[in-house]
This record gives structure tokens, C-alpha cells and sequence, in this order.
């Protein structure tokens, strides 16, 4: 396309589709998220292309535009290791444009959108410990008189927290763009949506100690059902500052 023509996402996805070599396009982002898109959203589109099979959309490879982003990978990519584990949410949620492969598209993303059992039991126990770990460090700050240390360390065990939550219910976590997306669409099993975004955007924005000690009761029970009693036990007396008071 010409500077007086650029490229855009319409053009785009029919030259893809009368193209045999591609096996599927999908769209993520905001235009995935139904209720996201502002003036500014841009179309994020994945080309998927069969193995071995030459094509001229490669010379589109890494186009960015204020409308369209492409990425152009070969199904094996797709498939496998050539989508990187930050792109996992985007994928989960993201929308099928073609697919060639008789729903074979949708099933990559429906693997996206769920962990394995097994990867989320090992992940879930790794940031548990990680949030355990900010959680403590921002209670003994503020008994210090470290207000700042304390409020940064709290906003830490946040972004741990909702990690682990989501691990947990073997889910991707959502880009912070989407967590409240996310949470309306699809609720966390067991918690509150509405006192659940309340707290975490209070102790981000507080380091709200009492908040946190209440916090982790929730998160404690949570985890101890799901296993993970090891994790905390081996904080020993530790959990106690963790808890109310």
C-alpha cells in the first residue's frame, strides 16, 4: 500500500483470506473485548500460515500502523513455543477470524485460555510464597515508619495477589487494561468481584495495612483448600504479623 493508501485492517484480512497459504487469522486486544475500544484502539491481528508453504504476506511481517499490527507466524509457531507465555492472555480472549483447520484456531486459544492442572498447582505455590513475601515486607515497613516502602511493597503483593487468584482457577492472568473486563465477564470462583477490585485498588493506592491483614484471611483460606498449606507454614511465625491483629 501507498502512503496515500495505507494499509488497513478491512484490506488486510480479505488479501489474507484469498490466500490458501494462511490457515487462520485472530484478532486480539481491545477490538477482542467486547466494550473496550475507544478511537484509538488499533487492530492486533495474528496471521497463522501453513508450515512449509511460501507465501507474499511475509513481506507484511511486523507492520504496525495507527490501525493495524500484524504478526505473521507458521502454525507450528502458533501452536507451540513461538507464542510467548506474556501473550497467553491475549490469546485466551482473543476472536477467530478465519480458520482453515476446522476449528483447530479455536482449540489453540481455548489451550491458552486454561493452565494445565499441574503448571498451576507449581505456579500457584511460586507466587503465593512471592505474596506472602511483599505482604510481610509492607507490614514490617509500616511498623518501621517506612511509609513509602511499606505503600510500594503493598502495591507488590497486588500484582502477586491477582496473579495467584488467577492461577489458582488455572487462568491467565489478565493485563491490568482488562482486569476489570475480565472480572465482569468472567468472576474468580469464591470472591466477590466488587470488594475484591475495591480492596486491591485501596491497598495499591494506601498500602492499607488492617486491609491487608483482612485480605490475607480470605487468600489464606483460599489456598490451604487448594493445597498450598506448606507454602505458608513455612513462613512460621511470620503469618502471624500477616493476619488481623
Amino acid at each position: 500500500m501507498t502512503a496515500q493508501q495505507p494499509l488497513t485492517y478491512d484490506t488486510f484480512v480479505k488479501i489474507a483470506a484469498a490466500d490458501l497459504a494462511v490457515v487462520g487469522l485472530v484478532l486480539k486486544g481491545s477490538q477482542a473485548h467486547d466494550g473496550m475500544v475507544t478511537p484509538y484502539s488499533d487492530h492486533d491481528l495474528y496471521v497463522i500460515v501453513a508450515d512449509d508453504v511460501r507465501t507474499d504476506l511475509t513481506r507484511f511481517a511486523g507492520h504496525r500502523s495507527a490501525d493495524l499490527d500484524l504478526v505473521i507466524v507458521t502454525l507450528s509457531e502458533f501452536r507451540g513455543a513461538g507464542v510467548p507465555d506474556w501473550e497467553r492472555y491475549a490469546l485466551a480472549r482473543a476472536k477467530v477470524v478465519l480458520d482453515r483447520l476446522d476449528g483447530g484456531i479455536a482449540r489453540v486459544l481455548a489451550d491458552c485460555a486454561q493452565l494445565d492442572a499441574d503448571e498451576a498447582f507449581r505456579a500457584s505455590a511460586e507466587v503465593l510464597d512471592a505474596y506472602a513475601n511483599s505482604l510481610l515486607r509492607s507490614v514490617k515497613n509500616h511498623r518501621d515508619g517506612r511509609a513509602l516502602a511499606s505503600r510500594l511493597d503493598a502495591a507488590d503483593s497486588m500484582r502477586f495477589l491477582l496473579e495467584l487468584l488467577f492461577t489458582l482457577d488455572r487462568r491467565p492472568r489478565p493485563y491490568n487494561k482488562y482486569l476489570e473486563w475480565e472480572l465482569a465477564q468472567h468472576p474468580l470462583p469464591g470472591w466477590d468481584t466488587d470488594i475484591l477490585l475495591r480492596a486491591v485498588d485501596r491497598i495499591s493506592a494506601t498500602g492499607d495495612v488492617s486491609l491487608q491483614r483482612h485480605l490475607f484471611t480470605m487468600v489464606e483460606a483460599a489456598v490451604r483448600a487448594a493445597g498450598h498449606g506448606e507454602v505458608l507454614d513455612a513462613w512460621g511465625d511470620d503469618l502471624d504479623a500477616m493476619r488481623p491483629q
